[in-house]
């Protein structure tokens, strides 16, 4: 499809209480390239396969969570048009200066009615993925660094109001709506999966009472194979695992789900299936979500940890 306006998820900054545990649990364990720290005491990574300079921005503080998340948007003259379409949508917007983060230009920055602050950018400082430009390898030594994700995903995130949150995404950014999830009375959604491309979700929300909260960032894996061998490393690194591997029902994705050293959770996923905008939604029952093996498919059940535990 052709992409004219948001492209992608580009960025989230996540919040951890020690600062070189989580540095090198996502870059020595996860397998990021670290870019840079700023003044400010962040540290900047970035999955191999990118080519812009960050995807993830980690913070100390007392605890954990995440801070924002960034769409790049396709060049500036579109980023001064989602700023006018959010303003009379009737939100109001932040312009954050270039250099503020690494790399990266003016960001607009919103909050959305779930309690998180979401934002957009056009210009970040293209790196490359170490491969040559003319004739390149299929990959370099990094893709084979710890888990070596390829890219930042998408992440789901937790909050009040989230039907507000779909017109936001819908009707003024351009996603669209891939599949969802009834409440238990079959009315309403109690969860969404918003895709802005032809991936099965670059965003995903589920209806909480609490504000602000993260349920996981994803990063993407070519194969179930390297799934497996996600698996394998966190073991080897004593790191808690959540849920996995495993398929879903919901996205047809494989995965693992598993926490950092700050309890905040994490995604190692492949697959899922190529939507389009004029595809009709999948739609499940709250039902569905367990027996019928939306949240996993072989074992066709809930885990509490799943739904409970957030940052």
């Amino acid at each position: 499809m052709a992409m004219t306006g948001v492209l992608r998820p580009g960025h989230a900054q996540l919040r951890v209480m020690n600062l070189e545990e989580g540095v090198r649990h996502y870059r020595d364990v996860l397998g990021m390239v670290e870019t840079g720290r700023d003044g400010q005491g962040r540290v900047y990574l970035k999955c191999w396969d990118e080519r812009d300079h960050n995807s993830l921005v980690l913070r100390e503080a007392d605890r954990a969570g995440i801070d924002f998340v960034g769409f790049k948007v396709l060049d500036t003259t579109t980023l001064d048009k989602f700023e006018r379409d959010l303003q009379e949508y009737g939100l109001k917007t932040e312009r954050i200066p270039a250099g503020d983060m690494m790399e990266t230009g003016e960001r607009v920055r919103f909050e959305i009615p779930t309690g998180h602050l979401v934002e957009l950018y056009a210009e970040k400082t293209q790196v490359g993925n170490g491969l040559q430009k003319l004739n390149p390898e299929p990959w370099t030594p990094a893709a084979e660094k710890g888990i070596a994700p390829a890219r930042f995903d998408h992440l789901l995130l937790y909050g009040p109001n989230v039907a507000e949150a779909k017109k936001i995404f819908c009707d003024v950014l351009g996603f669209y709506l891939v599949e969802r999830v009834l409440g238990p009375d079959g009315e309403g959604e109690a969860a969404i999966w918003l895709s802005c491309s032809h991936k099965v979700h670059d965003i995903a929300f589920v209806e909480h009472p609490e504000p602000g909260k993260l349920h996981h960032l994803s990063f993407m894996l070519e194969s179930w194979e390297e799934v497996l061998r996600a698996g394998d490393i966190m073991s080897m690194n004593k790191v808690p695992i959540d849920i996995g591997p495993t398929r879903h029902g919901i996205t047809r994705g494989c995965t693992i789900y598993a926490w950092d050293p700050s309890g905040n959770r994490f995604e190692t996923f492949m697959g899922g299936y190529q939507p389009y905008p004029d595809y009709e939604p999948t739609t499940w029952t709250f039902d569905g979500l367990g027996e019928g093996g939306g949240l996993d498919y072989p074992q066709r059940k809930l885990h509490e940890s799943f739904l409970t535990v957030v940052t």
